[in-house]
Formats: structure tokens, sequence, C-alpha cells
């Protein structure tokens, strides 16, 4: 570092865990209730209740005290039995974790090869599914928004593919980094599991995970002979019903999701879509002007919660992310597995606002100076324009 002490904030710029709001962390901070007691069950109905309405589910939603891993783990073991053969695609680093995953239990992936700059091609689904005269396809996995490259696969025109090809196969969304930040419909969409958790759009610490359920993934639980205890579907819902849980919840995390689901609400979702679609835009438009690329390639498919630029050939991403939390006290997302050193991600979701935007693009157009990494001035304005015609 160039000194012990950097004054300001830390700018916090990884697309995950993201900043928690102070309303948040003075709700964690009270004091710890019973969590068998009435104040409590009344606090968890209402978080329960509320938390569909961000899902946009009409069916339950159930919190675990666990990552995003754990809630990837809880769709597949209540749902699937050992030998079952799911279609996944190769859209990224966190793609291919849900699919070793997904192999350590027991499963067969179909794992659809891709180039980590595309989502999942409905036409690839389609095909394969029509392909599968025999329905040996049980699900259909899918991450949503890939938080290592800024791709958003359309979940929508996925299930219009599924529709098309008559296949009986369960539809699972990750949307670990879209959810409460891109548009997504979990009954409108039909999806049968939609995985979740707490530390990006929710803006909360890491430690809840969620499913979000449909009446076709419970009655596949019925006959799914997978392993499962703490994952188990069954005994959450039922003690959810009067606002507890089966083992001790993240009392204090439920707090802070109260007021999450507050705030969300209360700046009504549209506006929150609204608000990251227009980080994205404007982070986009800043890259343009600067000279370099955006990892995602189709426009279709661009992400409102991040953006992962590539640095040219012969430049390191890493070394040029040193350099801005050395001089700017920023952090900036790292690139992952095949895109290590490739490119920086610059997380945009969350509790932020366009000076918050302005800022964090500043820093990384000083910090392209000062790590000599090549490109044109302008990026900041040219956010700056795309930030005030949105508005």
């Amino acid at each position: 570092m160039l000194n012990a002490y950097q004054p300001g904030n830390h700018f916090l710029q990884i697309p995950g865990p993201t900043n928690v709001p102070d309303r948040i962390l003075r709700a964690m901070a009270a004091p710890t209730i019973d969590h068998r007691g009435p104040e409590f069950g009344k606090l968890s109905r209402g978080v329960l209740e509320d938390l569909r309405r961000i899902f946009r589910t009409s069916n339950p939603v159930v919190i675990y005290p666990s990552s995003g891993t754990g809630a990837w783990e809880a769709a597949l073991s209540n749902t699937l039995s050992r030998g079952d053969h799911v279609l996944m695609f190769e859209t990224g680093h966190f793609a291919t974790l849900w699919r070793a995953l997904a192999g350590r239990l027991g499963i067969e992936v179909d794992f659809v090869p891709g180039d980590w700059r595309r989502g999942a091609d409905p036409e690839v689904v389609e095909t394969r599914l029509t392909e599968d005269k025999a329905h040996r396809i049980k699900a259909v996995c899918v991450v949503h928004n890939e938080t290592s490259t800024g791709v958003v696969s359309r979940i929508g025109e996925i299930r219009q593919a599924m529709d098309r090809a008559n296949h009986p196969a369960l539809l699972f969304v990750d949307t670990i980094s879209s959810l409460a930040s891109i548009d997504f419909r979990h009954d409108e969409w039909r999806v049968d599991v939609t995985v979740g958790c707490s530390q990006k759009g929710l803006m909360l610490p890491p430690g809840l995970g969620f499913n979000a359920i449909s009446d076709k993934a419970m009655k596949a639980s019925e006959t799914a002979a997978l392993p499962r205890s703490y994952w188990r579907w069954e005994e959450m819902l039922e003690t959810n019903k009067n606002g507890f849980f089966p083992y001790t919840p993240a009392t204090n995390l439920l707090y802070g999701l109260r007021a999450a689901l507050d705030m969300l609400l209360e700046e009504g979702l549209d506006a929150v879509f609204a608000r990251h679609d227009r980080h994205g835009e404007a982070t986009r438009q800043a890259v343009r002007a600067w000279g370099l690329e955006v990892q995602c390639l189709d426009e279709r498919e661009f992400s409102g919660s991040l953006t992962a630029v590539r640095v040219p050939d012969g430049h390191d991403a890493d070394a040029f992310r040193k350099v801005v939390l050395e001089h700017f006290n920023m952090s900036l997302g790292n690139g992952l597995s095949k895109l290590q050193g490739k490119v920086f991600r610059i997380g945009h979701l969350g509790n932020f606002s366009d000076p918050m935007l302005a800022g964090t693009l500043a820093g990384v157009e000083m910090g392209l100076e000062l790590a000599g990494v090549p490109h044109r001035s302008g990026g900041v304005q040219a956010a700056l324009d795309s930030l005030k015609g949105a508005h």
C-alpha cells in the first residue's frame, strides 16, 4: 500500500458481496430475540411473505442459513435422484461450479460448451429437448446472470423453447447475482426452482440462501431419491407456516432482510431494475469511450449487475486492479479461472447510485492511466452523458 491510512470510504465495487447500507446495518445490530417466540414468528412470517414479491411468485420461498452454493445443492437434492440427467450450459465460472456440484451428487450432466461471452442459447435448449424422446433429461439448469462474465441468459425465451419442445423437464435458475437487480419472474416464466442468496442485490452480508419452489418441483420432491436432511424442503415449509424454522435461523440476518425488503419495495421493483439498467448502460458507454471491450458480445444479454471489461493483449487485469486498490482504495472484481488476468469486473448492483458510479468510473479511468493500459480518455464523461440522458 502507498500509505498505512487512506482517507474516505473504501469503494467496494466487486459484484458481491456488495455494500451494506447503514439502514440494514442498524437493523442487524438489534438485540437477538428468542427464535421460538411470538415476536420472531411475526417477523419471519412477514419476511417470508414479502420475499415472494421479490421473486415474483405466489409460491413458497425457503430461507436457509447458507451461501448460494448451499441453495444450489438444495435445488438439486430435493428434486432429483442419482443417475438423473440434467442439461447445463457453460456460460462462465459459476455455471461450471454448479455443474461440478451436480456431478458430485451423482447427477449426469449434459454440459453444453460455451465461450463465456454469451448466455444459454434457447435454440439449443429446444433442440436438445426435442431430441430427448425418452425424456431422460429431468431438469434444465441455467445461471441467469453469470457473475464471472456479466452475461444474462434469456430465461423467458428458454421457457418458450422448453414449451415448444413439449418436454416435461424442470427449469432451475440461479439468480444469485440478478435477484433484486435484473428483471426476473418466477411464476410468469414457470421456473420450478429459483436459487438466490443474500449478499448481492438484497444488500445483505453473506449467509442466507433461497429456494423459490413451484408446485411441480414440490411434486418432484416426493419421489426424488438423493439424500437430504439439512436441505429438506418439507420440514422447512411446515415450520415456516407459523414463522419458525426446523433449526436455528440466522436471526440477525433476518432483521437485515426485513430492512432490505422494505427498501426495495419502497423504491419499487421496476424502479430498482431501471436503476440497474441505467448503471449498466452508462458503464458500457464508458468502456466503449476508453476503447476497451465488454466481455458480453450480445446486447440482448448485457447485465445491469456488473460489467466485465477485457484488457488489451499483453496487459494484466490483476496488475491494473492492484494499482486501483493501492492508489484509490477501490476494489474491482478479478477475472475467474479462464478469465484470470484477462478481465476486471465493475460491480454496479445493490445499494448504488449515479454519483457512486461516477466515482467508480473515475477511479477506473485514472487507474488505466497509472497502470499504462492503452485507452482513450473521456469514459467518465460518456457515462455522465448517458446517466443524464436516462433521467
